[in-house]
């Protein structure tokens, strides 16, 4: 058996943890678990589950120091961002808990028999149902939030789904953790183990998504990796749905007004947005564009300054350094230029400096909007905003677009730039910073490839229709249908006879 270490990136100390990669015989086992699971999982109602999800939230909040430290020592991204993190992941499972008694997710529809004007029609009725186990890949950079007790989990698990997730080899110990969290919330409930099942190794996620027990699945990550997992897909006799949150730039337009009348506070926040855990998120803005001119230069001498001023960012792991410091070599060499990098002394671990790189507009190039994940941002200099929609168009889709103006920048100028971001990503943010991503029932975290390959929202309580598909049954006896589809049913809101019908 392969053993699984982990690594402190603090001081790229390397220890045992006491793991090893899964083998062949015991993947089979844990997914057979999770097909055994189902019919609890489904059986329990929406009810239980909604039970589950606030025991799950319990469960996390009561294993908050051992969690929190565990991450700590292997991600190296702070306490106190990791305790609100965790504090993120306990909100979503209530939410779901939320999203269940509500019920309106189900989207269930009835149509009685009646005389249409095509004939006599048959009773219809349809409701979203489980599609069965799914495979979650964990995040490197949210250990919790995006990993084994993260939204796809809680997505999942709230549709009726068991989940088998692929641990991330940069924080083993804080997966296992999290997983024994679950698995205990679970046995309160009077559940199978199965429900939550775990593995470790990048073989084993590749067989995982391969095995016919698993019906989707679900990865916040790389390009590469979502790569690898849709071609082990691919080998399947079925296929699988596919659900990749994957790589994002994130502009951030600043027009000409807005520099002006609120320079110092946008690079104060620009400052923060891209060095926020050291550059690691996904909607890290990665291109600011800044006007020409003394407005846009006082902006940039203070965001300069800030950067001049900072520490140097511990990364995640090793591989994420090496391809950082690979990147920023690589965009100098393209013919950005260096406008601040803080000196950072030689230390043990995996340590970087922020840098700050300009450009002017008619240099942009694909080569330099690819994304640089860790704490690096490249200003993209133009002297008229006609030609920022040429500019934009070199900029890869993404999860947000952001824009700050003022009313006295043309409001034109401003319609244009949304229908644009509209077109090329998920969310637009007004006069504001792409990261910090709410979880809420309004929520859109997604975008176009190379952004997602799915237009579902992997953050907020839609998430969930990614683990649903309609099932409809025609002339149905009453016993037979799910309560939720039943004439007296009126827990939920439902559309009946084309008429929405609230619950009561």
């Amino acid at each position: 058996m392969t053993a699984v270490s982990t690594v402190d990136p603090a001081d790229g100390r390397r220890r045992d943890t006491g793991l090893h990669e899964t083998t062949e015989r015991e993947l089979a086992a844990v997914a057979a678990a999770a097909a055994a699971s189902s019919d609890w999982l489904t059986g329990i109602g929406r009810s239980g589950r909604a039970g589950l999800m606030d025991a799950v939230a319990a469960a996390l909040e009561s294993r908050r120091d051992d969690l929190v430290a565990t991450a700590v020592s292997e991600t190296g991204l702070g306490h106190d961002r990791l305790d609100s993190e965790l504090t993120r992941a306990a909100h979503q499972f209530r939410m779901f808990a939320d999203v269940l008694r509500d019920g309106g997710y189900l989207e269930a529809t009835i149509d009685h028999a009646a005389e249409t004007p095509l004939g006599p029609a048959p009773d219809v009725r349809r409701m979203l149902v489980a599609l069965g186990p799914v495979a979650v890949f964990g995040a490197s950079n949210f250990p919790f939030a995006f990993s084994v007790a993260g939204g796809d989990t809680a997505a999942a698990l709230a549709a009726g789904c068991p989940v088998v997730v692929k641990a991330h080899p940069s924080h083993p110990l804080t997966s296992q953790l999290s997983a024994e969290a679950i698995t205990a919330a679970v046995r309160a409930c009077g559940g199978p183990d199965g429900v939550l099942g775990i593995v470790y190794g990048q073989e084993a996620g590749l067989a995982l998504v391969r095995h016919p027990a698993v019906r989707a699945a679900a990865l916040t990550g790389s390009l590469g990796a979502a790569r690898a997992i849709q071609a082990a897909i691919d080998e399947r006799a079925d296929p699988i749905p596919f659900y990749g949150e994957l790589s994002s730039v994130n502009p951030i337009v600043i027009l000409p007004g807005a520099a002006a009348e609120r320079g110092d506070e946008i690079a104060s926040g620009l400052f923060s947005s891209f060095t926020g855990s050291a550059g690691q998120l996904c909607t890290k803005p990665g291109l600011a564009f800044v006007p020409s001119g003394s407005a846009g230069d006082h902006l940039v001498d203070e965001l300069r300054g800030r950067v001049a001023a900072a520490g140097g960012a511990v990364l995640l792991n090793e591989r994420i350094r090496d391809a950082f410091v690979a990147r920023e070599a690589a965009l100098v060499r393209a013919g950005t230029r260096l406008l601040a990098r803080p000196g950072v002394p030689p230390q043990a671990g995996f340590r970087v400096a922020p840098a700050l790189l300009e450009i002017g507009i008619a240099q942009l190039s694909e080569q330099i909007a690819e994304e640089c994940f860790g704490p690096l941002l490249i200003v993209v200099r133009y002297d008229d905003t006609a030609e920022l929609d040429a500019a934009l168009a070199v900029v890869p889709p993404s999860l947000t677009g952001s824009l700050h103006a003022v009313e006295r920048d043309d409001p034109s100028t401003v319609r244009r730039l949304v229908d644009l971001f509209a077109a090329r990503s998920g969310r637009i943010v007004f006069d504001g910073y792409p990261t910090g991503v709410r979880v809420s029932w309004a929520q859109h975290h997604g975008g176009p490839w190379p952004a997602t390959n799915t237009v579902h929202t992997s953050v907020g309580a839609t998430s969930i229709r990614r683990f649903l598909r309609p099932l409809a049954w025609q002339n149905a006896a009453d016993w037979i249908l799910p309560e939720e589809l039943r004439d007296g049913f009126t827990g939920i809101p439902r559309r009946v006879d084309g008429q929405w019908k609230a619950a009561r």
